[in-house]
Order: structure tokens, then sequence, then C-alpha cells
């Protein structure tokens, strides 16, 4: 990975200064840090977030918090969007030290987009920010981690299972297909990632479930593509490694329906006021 870079924002008279930057499906900035803190928003679109081993996918109810000096990489699988809101430290009275989600409703997102006037008086944008801080919520979130493997037959699996989440084959079948027993590759993926085969294959299917999610195709077409038989199957691996629902985790407390799809990526609906990741595919 090529050294992380730090990221110039221009000053502004308050606290928050707003930046739209388009992405192209695939497209993703380097690995890169501001000075400022960040709040990642998806105007449009979905967005990935990687911070290390860690990945938040962000549709439009969901941005995420990211302290100064974090180094990170902001993409999209699709077209999309991203508002970026860089929050001056020295004025800004969030203190939060980690990553954190944050739910995006409709009085946000039209604040937000306030705050992008350029023709904004002052008084208004400082009173705006005001209300912009007194709504930054932060969502529980239980990260998916997939943690990138460094031995050469452990990443020739795992690339073969990032490139396609419902390869079928065993356990068995990958170690013939690097030239290693079964019984290699068990120990192997332990040392590598910490954590088993099948355990790092159902994270690797659920984290690449979540943007089609996001960009809100049904369930049974999401299960399929990551290789569950069923909804309810993938439903219930969601639940089991995450703790709740895909609906949940993407969008606080929206309503989810198994069979159905989420809202389209323009919709912004409440998301959670409760105290609150999954990387690799930056701002």
């Amino acid at each position: 990975m090529a050294d992380a870079v730090e990221g110039a924002v221009p000053a502004g008279v308050g606290a928050i200064v707003v930046g739209n930057f388009p992405l192209a499906s695939g497209q993703w900035f380097v690995p890169h840090s501001h000075p400022q803190h960040q709040l990642a928003w998806a105007r449009r679109g979905v967005l990935g977030v990687a911070v290390g081993e860690d990945y938040w996918v962000l549709p439009r109810t969901r941005a995420l918090w990211l302290p100064a000096g974090v180094v990170h990489r902001t993409g999209a699988t699709r077209d999309a969007v991203l508002c970026s809101l860089y929050f001056e430290p020295d004025r800004c009275a969030l203190d939060w030290t980690e990553p954190t989600p944050v739910g995006v409703d409709g009085l946000l997102a039209h604040l937000i987009a306030h705050l992008d006037r350029k023709n904004l008086p002052d008084d208004a944008r400082l009173r705006a920010e005001a209300v912009v801080l007194d709504l930054l919520h932060p969502l529980p979130a239980t990260p998916i981690d997939v943690p990138d493997p460094t031995d050469d037959r452990v990443r020739a699996v795992a690339d073969a299972l990032l490139a396609d989440p419902a390869d079928p084959r065993s356990l068995e079948a990958h170690a013939r297909a690097v030239g290693v027993s079964r019984r290699t590759l068990t120990r192997l993926f332990v040392q590598d990632t910490g954590m088993s085969f099948d355990r790092w294959r159902t994270h690797a299917r659920l984290r690449a479930a979540l943007p089609l999610l996001a960009e809100g195709q049904p369930v049974s077409r999401v299960a399929h593509a990551v290789g569950y038989a069923t909804p309810s199957a993938f439903l219930a691996a969601f639940r089991r490694t995450v703790g709740t629902s895909p609906g949940r985790y993407l969008n606080g407390d929206a309503p989810f329906e198994e069979e159905g799809a989420f809202s389209a990526p323009g919709a912004v609906r409440p998301a959670s006021r409760r105290p609150g990741a999954a990387p690799r595919p930056s701002t």
C-alpha cells in the first residue's frame, strides 16, 4: 500500500467546510488523512470507507465520523457522490476519537445542503453548524472484519472468494487448488487471519452483500449472489455474526422486509438515536 497522504481542505468562516466529490464506479481515493475531523456521507449512491481492517458501507441514511489524522480510503462500487463535512478540531465540540457511524435523517441532510450554499451569510452558517453538531448521534456498529492474508497460499484462496463470494468450493477443494492439504490450509488460515476458513468466508460474504442491499436489491437476489441458498439462511448468518438484521445494521431502527428491498438510494429515512465495519475492496 502506498504511503498515506494528507488531504488539504480550505478554511471556512465557521467550524465546518462542505466538499462534494463525484466517484465513478469502482473508484477509490488513495489512503489519506485530514488535519480536520471528517463526516463522510453519500449525497448520492452508496459509499465504502476502509480504515485499516475495518470497512463501513454508507447508504444515504448513514455517515461516518473520521477523527482528524485517521488514515482511510473512500470509494464506491457504483457511481456515487461523496459529500464530506470537515470540522476544525479547535472549533468543534465533538471529541470522538474512533471512526463512528452516525444516522442521517431528513433534517441533517437538508442542513448539509444548506451549509453547502456559497452565498450563505456568516451568521446563518454559524447557526446551522450548531444544529448539525446537535444532530450527530452515534449508531451501534459491530465490525465485519475480513483480515487481509499475507501467506501466498491463503491469499490465493481469499482472492478467489473475494472475486466470487458465491464460490461453492469446500476447504478441501481450495486446498487442492493451492497445493496443500486440507489440514495445512486450516492451520494457515487461523495463523494468517485469526479466523477459521468458514468464519472468514462468512465475513467476506456478508461484507460483499452490504453494498448490494444498500443499493436496494432484494434480499433473495443478494443472498444468492453471495452464496446462500435461501434468504433465511443469509439472514440467519448475518444475525449470528453481526447481532442484528442487515436493515438495522445499515439504517439504525429502520424496518426491513426479508423478501423486499431497501428504499431507493435517493430516499432518506429516519435513523437510530441510540448511542453506538467490513475492509479492502480514499475523502
